[in-house]
Parts: structure tokens; sequence; C-alpha cells
């Protein structure tokens, strides 16, 4: 079958100049799109007065590989006063959730840096834990009361089931008796004080939970802080003159998007911001969410469940207030490596021929431009495991090598080889070549790991991460070399199972989740670059002579 191109075939000098000009073009786009990605986003202002502190951080002491599933862990109270002794410069009280672990020590430390406790009490299934919770918290009332502004007797024990109402209400009364005259509270999301306002008889005042990002029907940063006005102002009607603590509120500075809930640094110190503000002009006590970084809650939640100090896991505060602040901090790094990797590839392509192969040649530089960086960034932040930096290392390669490979393939008009062909089901159509087969291997390879990847957002997606970056260039590279010949049977399989999931995704996250949309996008193309294209016609147009499955 002949070309379908009739013009003739532009010299060889003709045909450089054109891959030169759209170089520069990919070149410019890529820095500027970096530039745009990287500049610093205005912030409201500060929420608070020269020296004026927040009013409180939760405050959990885990760093590195800690983890308070570790029953042999024991925080040292040196540890816990470098902490502390940081968060004393940005806030004037900590809550905390548990006496075990060697945080016991926290109000005798708090007190040397002038920090006022919310000490937490946790609760759970085990009743001979709970036991040890409640007389270690007994003792620290008698023997720190002065610092101690309040005990929190259990967080989230209604919303994780772990104690019926009636065994919760026990326990606050003992407690209450026990440690007063120091006020006691109960803490959970604001739907459950909803459901259960009967235990609101028998604490002090009510801490409610109000988290937009996590809410059932997640809400955008944007109407955030009316969310939280909102139900701040239906609790007060609800328990009227019964003091109210909003125990736990904040914005997670990175992670996966909810429908329209992202998480970004400029979103984190924009909705504390307002909320501060909102907190301070109406009389409302708060309590922030939370000073450091956690990463032991990223196995939990995925990464955003490790995103939400206003300190990192170092200590480090991670923005100034009234400050712009840049959602891709390592920007220019990021845009070295994407000019010379768009360079490289258009450099490969060198000896295309014809508008359509250069506009497919730059397309491929222009995706690998942003997606190589934007993946080198991310993926050690969302490997937690073995297997996480298996998948992050093989998406790495097929994000460096399928571009290159393809870049050659385009500028000569050879095709991929088809899966049957490759594994052997089919002959092997003429004209492909090394090249063919080895673009067939990288495409069965993303396949590999793409596809399941694909699923496993669809049916169990709540704390997953939408890894679009790892994707793209591979899929573009596909789409753009085409293949030899119609899809069979493999292929074909492939292509519908790929499109029905991804729209699965869109579906299941909600229209506003762009992350969600970049993601399936990725595995659309990947899709149609499956699909069957008519018997005996090459994918995209020059690529030479196709040969029938």
């Amino acid at each position: 079958m002949a070309s379908p191109s009739a013009s003739p075939a532009p010299s060889a000098s003709g045909s450089s100049r054109s891959v030169l000009v759209a170089a520069l073009a990919v070149v410019v786009l890529v820095a500027a799109g970096w530039w745009w990605l990287g500049r610093p986003v205005a912030v409201p202002p500060s929420p608070l007065a020269p020296g004026e502190e927040i009013a409180c951080l939760s405050y959990a002491p885990y760093e590195g590989s800690q983890t308070p599933f570790d029953p042999n862990l024991w925080i040292a109270p040196e540890q816990i006063d470098r902490q502390l002794g940081e968060l004393a410069k940005v806030t004037s009280c900590v809550r905390t959730y548990s006496t075990g672990q060697g945080l016991a020590a926290v109000p005798e430390i708090a007190a040397r840096h002038g920090l006022k406790v919310l000490q937490g009490i946790w609760l759970g299934r085990n009743r001979t834990d709970n036991a040890k919770e409640i007389a270690a918290a007994i003792e620290l009332a008698k023997a720190y009361p002065d610092s101690i502004r309040g005990f929190v007797v259990g967080n989230e024990v209604l919303l994780r089931r772990d104690l019926p109402p009636e065994t919760l209400v026990e326990a606050i009364r003992t407690i209450r008796k026990a440690v007063a005259p120091i006020p006691v509270t109960y803490a959970d999301v604001w739907e459950f004080w909803e459901r259960n306002t009967e235990i609101a008889r028998d604490v002090d005042f009510v801490t409610i939970h109000i988290l937009p990002y996590w809410e059932d029907q997640p809400v955008n940063v944007s109407k955030a802080r009316d969310h939280v006005a909102d139900v701040r102002r239906e609790m007060g009607t609800l328990f009227g003159d019964k003091p109210i603590l909003i125990g736990e509120t904040g914005w997670p500075s990175r992670g996966r998007m909810r429908e329209g809930a992202l998480p970004t640094p400029a979103n984190q110190v924009a909705y504390l911001s307002e909320i501060i503000a909102l907190a301070k002009k109406n009389g409302w006590d708060y309590n922030l969410i939370e000073a450091l970084d956690q990463p032991w809650k990223r196995k939990l939640e995925g990464t955003v469940g490790g995103r939400w100090g206003v300190l990192d896991d170092a200590g480090k505060v991670k923005f100034h207030w009234g400050e712009a602040i840049s959602n891709h901090p390592g920007w220019l790094w990021q845009a070295a490596i994407g000019i010379v990797a768009a360079a490289v590839v258009m450099g490969l392509g060198l000896k295309a021929r014809g508008m359509n192969a250069v506009g497919r040649l730059s397309l491929i530089a222009l995706v690998t431009g942003f997606a190589l960086p934007w993946w080198l960034e991310e993926a050690p932040v969302v490997s937690l495991d073995g297997w996480d930096w298996a998948f992050a290392a093989a998406t790495l390669a097929l994000t460096v090598l399928m571009p290159l490979a393809a870049a050659p393939m385009v500028a000569r008009g050879i095709p991929r080889l088809r899966l049957e062909a490759l594994l052997g089901s089919a002959e092997t159509p003429a004209g492909t070549g090394a090249a063919g087969r080895i673009m067939g291997w990288l495409t069965f390879a993303t396949l590999v790991i793409g596809v399941p990847t694909l699923i496993a957002l669809l049916v169990d997606s709540r704390y997953r991460d939408f890894q679009f970056a790892a994707f793209a260039g591979p899929a573009i590279a596909v789409a753009m070399v085409g293949a030899a010949g119609a899809a069979g049977r493999v292929e074909r399989l492939f292509s519908a199972l790929i499109l029905v999931t991804a729209i699965g995704v869109i579906l299941n996250e909600g229209a506003d989740n762009g992350q969600a949309w970049a993601f399936a996008l990725d595995f659309i193309v990947l899709a149609l670059a499956l699909r069957p294209v008519g018997r005996g016609t090459p994918a995209p147009a020059g690529q030479g002579k196709a040969v029938p499955a």
C-alpha cells in the first residue's frame, strides 16, 4: 500500500531545518511550562499579628521510620524536647493523642518551653491498654495540673467503632471525676457528634474535627473556609452554650486529589491562613493538624497522610505566613532535565521527513520534557517499600527508554511490532526490524505494569496516588510510533479493558479531579494506540508499508 502522502518528500536539509525549528519551539514550551509550574503562588495575608502564635497544634513525635504501631518504641525525652523547642516558636499549645511510648513526658517538657498541653488519652478495643492509658493520665493530672489545659478522652473512637457510646461515656465519667478541675472532652468528626449528641452532657467542652479534604464529599480549597464556618455554626446551634473546640482542621501539602480537593503547599498555606482568620474573627478556639509531617501515616493513607504538618518531619518550617510559595520548589532542576530530555528526543529524530512526522516527534519530546522531571520528583515521595521502589525504577526506565526508542522510529517510519507477532501467535510483518521488536517489548512491559495499576485505582483508590507522570511518556511513545498491521485479539482485549477501566476511574473520582483525568488520559491514549485501525492500514500516516496481521 502506498503512503497516504502524495506530496514530494522534502529534502534532507529542509527536513533538518524543520526539526530544528520544532525543537526550539518544544524547548521554549518546556522552559516556560516549568517556570509557570514553579512560580511563587500568592497566599492570603498573615492571619497572625507580629509575635502572635497558632492557638494549638496536634503533636506526634514520630520521625523517620518511627511508628506508633511499634510496641517496643520509646521516644527519648531529648527528641521530644528538641521538637517542642521548635514548636514553641510557632504555637502556645500542643495536643497529644496518647500517654504511651514516652509521650507521658510531654507535659513536663512542654512546661519548660512555655507550652500548654491538651493531653490525649488513647482508647481502643483493648481494655487492658485503655486502663493503662487512663491510669497514666490520672497521674499526669496530679503531677502537672498547671501544664495540662484539658484531657481528650478518646480520639475518633466512634468513627473507628472501637467502643460503643456507653463504654466511652463510662470512661469519660471516670476520668472527669479523677482529674477535676481540669476540663475533659471527647474528640471526633463532626458528623459523629451529630449522631451522638448525648455525650456532650458528660464533657466540659465538645471537640469536633472538620477536615474538608477528608469529607465524604471533598471540598475544594476555595470553598473550604465557608464549609468550616457552616459546620462550626451548626455545631454551635446544636450544643448551645457548651464550649466547642475545633480539635482538628488542616490541609495537606502533597498527595492525591479527592474530587476537587488538591494538596499543594500553596493550598495548605491558603487554607490555614483563612481558618485562623475565621477563628479569630468569630472567637472560636481551634487546633490545627498538625505540628510535624508524619511519615508513618503514608502506609495508612498514602502520600497525603504524611504531609499535614506546619513543620516537616525534620522540624523545618514549611512556609512563612503571607509569603508566596512555590508548588514546585525544584522547578529549575526539573526545567533543566526537561529541556535536555526534549532536546535529545528531537535530536534522535533529526531525519524526520514531513510535517506529520515532525509533529509526532515534537509531541513525544514535549510530553517527555514534563513527565520525566515530574516523575523524578514524585517517585521518591510515593515509594515506601521494595515493591514501590521497583515500580518507580521500572516506570522511570520506561519513561526514559520509550521516547528515546520512539524518536528515530518516527523519523524513519518504522512501526512497532504488534503483541501477537511479538508473542509468536502471528507472522512478523516486514519493515519492523530490531527497533520494532524492542518497542513491542517495551509496550508489553508498559501494559504489564500499567494495567494492574489502573485497575487498582478503580477498585481500591482512596489512598492510592495518581502516578500520571509515570505513564505519560510510554503512552505517547506507543501512540506516536504506531504499529504494523491491524490489531489482533490480544491488543483488542487490552484496549477494551483499558478504556473501560480508565473511564471508570474518572467516573469514580469525579469530574473535578484533574489528577484522575491526567492519569486516565495516559491510558486512554495507550488504549487508542492499541485499537484496530483497519486491516492492512498503518497507524499514523507515513510509516511505510503495512502487512496484514
